[in-house]
């Protein structure tokens, strides 16, 4: 249904049917990416999430904020990147203009307001980053390259 209206998902992504999406056009998915029950998608502005990445339930994607000097407070859209092979845990908030790098993991409960960097573990509010994951691209490359 979100292909309908505009929305370019991978077939092979998942949205789950209790996710909600503000505006299907803006929502990009790459290949196997998921969007959990209950994930919240204002996507104002285009919203990417990459392939192999995952958006657990609860959490919000929030793709614009408002002009606070302005009295009318001016929507203004800002986009979110989510990386390959992330993972956005439980009830994380994922501020506007917002990009977090590929294969990192965003704890539950987290509040993201700056950009994060790849593989990496990161957690609190605001999420800062807590140590390096214990994988890396290069082992994916590995092992996608390696015989099963």
């Amino acid at each position: 249904m979100l292909r309908l209206f505009g929305a370019k998902i991978h077939r092979t992504s998942r949205v789950y049917p209790k996710a909600r999406v503000w505006l299907p056009g803006n929502l990009i998915m790459g290949p196997y990416a998921c969007l959990g029950d209950d994930s919240n998608c204002y996507n104002v502005a285009t919203i990417t999430i990459g392939g192999w990445a995952t958006v657990s339930q609860f959490a919000y994607l929030c793709g614009a904020t408002h002009d606070s000097e302005s009295v009318a407070f001016t929507l203004i859209p800002k986009p979110i990147t989510i990386g390959e092979r992330a993972w956005i845990a439980a009830d994380v908030y994922v501020a506007p203009g917002v990009t977090i790098g590929a294969g990192t993991v965003v704890g539950a409960r987290s509040s993201v307001f700056k950009d994060l960097p790849p593989w990496q573990i990161c957690v609190g509010s605001p999420a800062r980053p807590i140590r390096a994951r214990g994988v890396s691209a290069d082992d994916y490359q590995e092992s996608a390259d390696s015989p099963s």
